[in-house]
């Protein structure tokens, strides 16, 4: 196995530097001894991507690289680099047009066994939209890094074991919420924003519960949940969605066509997580 990931370290360091990649996404997990290149390709650099938590995620930052801390749930690779994308969008790590490489494998396994090279902005199976501007410049990373880490863990876990659909709507707040509605009394409101911002780890439980709410979550940009149970009345060419997705992505979709908004979609009949931004969806990711 340690001869196996040397030599796809090896060829990933070579194929980075032939097609001149601006980052290498490397899944530490998958090696058991993090023996790091210590020479990269000019331009290029090693962002490395973990599950990892606690102490553990602490060794890994020890290699003094740039760390992308993904959810500890269960993904397939396609779906494991699709969330490593949008975290790295939203850090403002990728731009279009930018060539990046990602090598990933088995971590229970400890092995590598994928190269996958992209240019960001022609590969629509990834990124379905062309143009990955907007986000960073709409909300705080860490704030969409942590709503996209639970939308994520929602989809795949779901309620006391049951399935769950709603939407999640990041920033422009103001403008979101003149063009919406309440559908229920305001279940956030009279809390200290401490209590109700979603980096407070001790809302998870209380969000999980609210997602039996119809309507959408209105969060601020800087991770303040203002409402949920909201009705998003703002119009949009149903043409313009793809063929079979619902109502809540006809109104995600409308929501950040007129706004500067971020929304985060779950599927209540499949479990796929789909980013809408400017109206068109930026990002889907398949629940395995």
């Amino acid at each position: 196995m340690k001869l196996i990931n040397k030599t796809l370290l090896k060829n990933g360091i070579d194929i980075a530097k032939s097609i001149r990649a601006k980052s290498i996404f490397l899944f530490i997990d998958c090696l058991e001894e993090h023996s790091l290149p210590e020479t990269l390709p000019k331009g290029c650099e090693m962002i490395l991507v973990t599950q990892k938590q606690g102490t553990e995620l602490k060794e890994v930052e020890t290699y003094k690289r740039p760390v992308l801390t993904l959810p500890k749930i269960t993904l397939g690779r396609v779906g494991l680099i699709k969330l490593t994308m949008a975290l790295a969008i939203s850090q403002n790590r990728v731009a279009t047009g930018d060539r990046v490489l990602f090598l990933c494998g088995t971590p229970h396994l400890m092995t590598l066994d994928t190269i996958l090279a992209i240019e960001i902005g022609k590969e629509t199976e990834l990124i379905t939209s062309k143009n990955i501007s907007g986000i960073s410049e709409s909300v705080q990373p860490e704030v969409f890094e942590h709503l996209l880490s639970l939308a994520v863990e929602l989809a795949n876990k779901g309620r006391e074991g049951k399935p769950v659909g709603t939407i999640f709507v990041l920033g422009d707040q103001d403008r979101v919420m003149q063009l919406s509605k309440q559908m229920i009394i305001n279940p956030f409101k009279g809390y200290e924003e401490s209590e109700r911002n979603i980096l407070n780890p001790h809302l998870k439980e209380t969000i999980r519960e609210f997602t039996a709410l119809d309507g959408a979550f209105i969060i601020g940009d800087d991770g303040t949940l203002i409402t949920a149970g909201r009705y998003l009345g703002a119009a949009h060419d149903e043409d313009e969605v793809p063929r079979g997705l619902g109502s809540r992505h006809i109104a995600a979709a409308g929501i950040t066509a007129l706004t500067n908004a971020v929304a985060i979609v779950i599927s209540e009949s499949t479990g796929d997580l789909r980013i809408f931004k400017n109206g068109k969806i930026l990002m889907e990711i398949e629940k395995p």
